[in-house]
């Protein structure tokens, strides 16, 4: 008796009930593929990123994981089970899956010439042609020498088409004179080397090398799928006419639509994505027909991609994931299903194995590195270039499966190829980290500015800070000249008020078209503009803004970093904060960093190192995320704001390593700059309600906020003492200089009756030093101040009682800050590790904000920010909160 499902099969009907019926889910049927298909890609993007967990932790690229997956389920390893091979990956099954592949493989073309800039290449076009040409030239003699034993030894075994030997000796030489792009970008960009000599140099040499070596496999594939010469003669004259063709007539057609649509600089429609999917499947099927490769007209179409607007960026952000995710993984594993390492199964292979890497290595690295010295780069840096020319990575596994396709390379050789790749791309990124380290990397960036000599030995020259001992005063009451800014989307306006106040305040002089001299009503003829300036004109505040994008494993966010100052000049928090900065008298820098979230810090305080910064302000996220792209008002409950633990983190390791940097500060916006924060009382949508009204929900229109009339600013300083009251104090005092701040500073005492049952215990000389130093500096600090500004300054002296010091500058702070509800914010300022209260063994309960039982591993919002801090947020004091940590120089004074 046959069952249902066998009848339908005899029958050449698919069952419509499947399992139920008594199917097998893994049995191929050629009219219902998508069931076998689809285990099969379960597999492999399960076995692909269970990999990479390990292998990214050394640093390893995906390809690596992906073609190690392959090998795995290939008949290295897994097909070596019976019946594992007849199940998952019967040989029937096996064109479907190579389709699939082989379309993401075309698309991935696309997006690997995409990522290709040739205005790179142009700009450095010398360094990139000699070191390119060099990298290029030595590794395929070598290869063509190496193929005169590969040819004789391995190619005639029956899996081959009968080629010669010039034809095979030209596959091997660009197998072994490739260099895998997409992989040298994303190691580049984790070793954080693409702005160094070192990277610029690659890159560029990169984009030569990816560029020639996809035209020497066009030759070689037409030569192969060519009967005769002159057959393969016409398939290059046709290809070089459609290259023509869509460099002069394609590109500016496909301009034109991107101008006329928007696309260019807003981003592609779905329509202009359409569009462009089109032309690559349409090259690739012409590139194709003609007897080249597909996957070489996909590259032509990425490579007439404008970059112009950030266009290949956002055209990439439409399409890489699945690419990615999908459609790479399932061509490599296939890859790794060809690759079988039982065909190394004597020495004379071996012999290859190792002479194959041996020439891969020795080629690239010589090449590369003469080059790179013949362009006055120094011999470690060289021979970094070098080892980063020998990656090989996911290209060089595309020119082989091509290969092994057109039947010029036997099963063997594929296999011995593949094992040469995976030890080049894997042996990349240690022999970088070995060559050129960081510590090196700084030193040869400060010996090339001229800060040391080539022994490490400082060089005498003018400091940068040395205007800040102009004034006897200097070294005791120095101001913030250069202030480093963390940028983020949603602390822009407390961060513009902040540096509004910090600044100079220029007075406005009234003045005509051209600078000409007004009159005054009693007739005296006043002084122009222009004298006025130069008679008032101060050295401006220096503010450089840096702006902190996460770098992930997408093509995309490679790219924003390979654009670099372009990508800058693009972004539009940037580009606010330079206009907002320029408009009012402070001279301005800004960039953006693309790097990994955990590496933030680090950039931090490495960007505060160079522009010698004397102050880095880091603003709190205002929903407790690092990611902007997830800070929207509707994304976290505010509650999170304090104690999301990736942002504690970030903000304590910022903290740490401004340690040995300069001073810094944590802002925690709470309504500065007048503008109000929503809160947990408030609606965040409107409600509905019954009224008489006929108007509908969208008629519903939010009112224009009035301007804040009373623009003026009340800080609340308590010192304690210690260095960063110190570093506190100069802060305060640099921005009551602004006539709309008001200030009150607190000196905090204890009790007299405390005071003398602790001067019985032995006094530390540390304690001794530091109380003189904050003596000295709140004397100076009450002298140096002008007629107008001690109108606007009050000092004054609280004692307090040790257990309860907390406490009561809670009340103070209570009683001096929020008094005048309608001004433009007030600001308690705070030293995060306040000397005096540490050393008075106060021990308070300060679970807070920070939610006080909501420790991570030991890290609470009161270990970040300071007990006081966490008590300010906590009790919801009306204030901004300023955290401030002395560090570098700041230590010292």
């Amino acid at each position: 008796m046959l069952s249902p499902f066998d009848l339908a099969r005899r029958s050449g009907v698919p069952g419509q009930t499947g399992i139920l019926e008594g199917a097998n889910p893994t049995e191929y049927t050629p009219s219902n593929p998508i069931s076998l298909f689809i285990i099969q890609a379960g597999i492999v993007i399960i076995f692909c990123q269970l990999l990479h967990y390990p292998l990214r932790l050394i640093n390893q690229p995906k390809v690596i994981a992906e073609v190690i997956g392959g090998i795995i389920l290939g008949p290295s390893v897994m097909m070596r089970i019976p019946g594992f091979q007849k199940a998952i990956f019967p040989p029937e099954s096996m064109p479907v899956f190579a389709n699939v592949a082989n379309l993401g493989l075309i698309i991935f073309l696309f997006l690997v010439a995409l990522e290709v800039d040739m205005r790179l290449f142009t700009h450095n076009w010398r360094a990139a042609v000699s070191v390119g040409l060099a990298g290029m030239l030595l590794p395929f003699g070598l290869g063509f020498a190496i193929a005169y034993g590969l040819y004789h030894e391995f190619h005639n075994d029956g899996t081959t088409v009968p080629i010669s030997f010039g034809v095979y000796g030209l596959f091997i030489g660009t197998a072994l004179a490739i260099t895998a792009f997409p992989v040298l970008c994303r190691i580049l960009t984790e070793l954080k080397l693409l702005r160094s000599d070192v990277g610029v140099t690659v890159l560029a040499a990169g984009i030569g090398n990816d560029v020639v070596g996809w035209i020497l496999l066009a030759l070689c594939v037409a030569l192969v799928n060519n009967a005769s010469g002159l057959a393969a003669l016409w398939a290059l004259l046709c290809c070089i006419g459609w290259i023509l063709l869509l460099t002069f007539v394609v590109r500016p057609a496909f301009m034109w639509i991107l101008r006329r649509t928007g696309s260019l600089h807003n981003g592609p429609t779905q329509g202009i994505v359409a569009l462009t999917m089109l032309m690559v499947l349409f090259s690739a099927w012409f590139t194709g027909i003609i007897g080249i490769h597909p996957i070489f007209g996909a590259f032509l179409v990425g490579l007439i991609c404008p970059h112009d607007g950030g266009f290949a960026i956002k055209l990439t952000e439409k399409i890489e994931d699945l690419i990615s995710v999908l459609f790479l993984p399932l061509y490599f594993a296939l890859s790794g299903l060809s690759t079988n390492l039982g065909l190394l199964n004597d020495g004379k292979t071996w012999g290859y194995v190792i002479g194959v890497i041996a020439c891969a290595f020795a080629g690239k690295i010589l090449g590369g590195t003469l080059a790179a010295r013949a362009n006055k780069l120094l011999w470690r840096e060289s021979f970094t270039i070098g080892c980063l020319m020998s990656c090989k990575g996911l290209v060089e596994l595309i020119v082989l499966n091509i290969g092994l396709q057109a039947h010029i390379l036997s099963p063997r050789t594929f296999t011995v190829f593949v094992v040469m790749a995976l030890v080049t791309t894997v042996a990349t990124t240690p022999l970088t980290k070995a060559l050129y380290p960081p510590w090196y990397q700084q030193k040869v960036e400060k010996w090339r500015r001229g800060e040391i000599d080539w022994d490490g030995n400082p060089i005498e020259s003018e400091s940068p800070s040395s205007d800040h001992q102009d004034s006897p005063e200097g070294a005791t009451l120095s101001q913030v000249k250069r202030l480093l800014v963390y940028l983020r989307l949603d602390s822009l306006p407390s961060l513009f008020t902040f540096i509004t106040l910090l600044g100079p305040e220029s007075a406005a002089t009234p003045t005509r078209l051209g600078g000409i001299s007004e009159v005054s009503e009693d007739g005296s003829e006043e002084v122009s503009g222009q004298e006025v300036a130069k008679k008032k004109k101060k050295k401006p505040l220096e503010v450089h803004g840096l702006r902190l994008i996460e770098l992930t494993d997408r093509t995309s966010s490679v790219m924003q970093v390979t654009e670099g100052e372009t990508y800058s000049l693009r972004d539009p928090v940037v580009n606010a904060f330079r206009a907002f900065s320029q408009l009012h008298d402070v001279a301005v820098s800004g960039r953006v960093a693309v790097v990994p979230e955990g590496s933030y810090p680090e950039t931090l305080m490495q960007q505060a190192s160079e522009v010698s910064s004397d102050f880095a302000l880091i603003p709190w996220s205002e929903y407790g995320s690092i990611a902007e792209e997830h800070s929207v008002p509707f994304a976290k409950d505010s509650g999170d704001r304090f104690t999301a633990y990736a942002h504690l983190e970030f903000v304590h390791k910022t903290l740490e390593m401004a340690y040995k940097t300069c001073n810094a500060g944590v802002f925690i916006d709470r309504g500065f700059g007048g503008i109000s924060k929503p809160t947990t009382e408030q609606p965040v949508m409107a409600q509905l309600t019954r009224t008489q009204s006929g108007m509908s929900l969208r008629s519903h229109r939010e009112l224009a906020t009035l301007p804040v009339a009373n623009k003026s600013h009340h800080i609340f300083f308590p010192f304690f003492g210690g260095a960063d009251d110190r570093a506190g104090l100069r802060i305060v005092l640099q921005l009551a200089r602004n006539p709309h701040v008001t200030a009150s500073i607190v000196h905090i005492n204890w009790s007299s009756d405390d005071e003398a049952e602790s001067s019985k215990a032995p006094v530390k000389e540390v304690d001794t030093e530091l109380s003189a130093k904050d003596m000295t500096l709140l004397a100076t600090a009450k002298s140096s101040l002008t007629k107008e500004a001690a109108k606007r300054v009050a000092f004054s002296e609280a004692h307090v009682v040790p257990g309860s010091g907390i406490a009561e500058t809670l009340d103070l702070a209570q009683r001096y800050v929020g008094q005048t509800p309608n001004n433009a914010g007030d600001i308690v300022v705070l030293g995060r590790r306040p000397s005096r209260l540490a050393s008075s063994g106060v021990n308070e309960n300060a679970g807070g904000a920070g939610g006080g039982s909501s420790h991570h591993a030991g890290l609470a919002f009161d270990k970040v920010v300071g007990a006081i801090a966490d008590q300010m947020i906590s009790k919801n004091v009306r204030a901004s909160i300023l955290v401030i940590q002395a560090g570098g120089r700041g230590l010292e004074m």
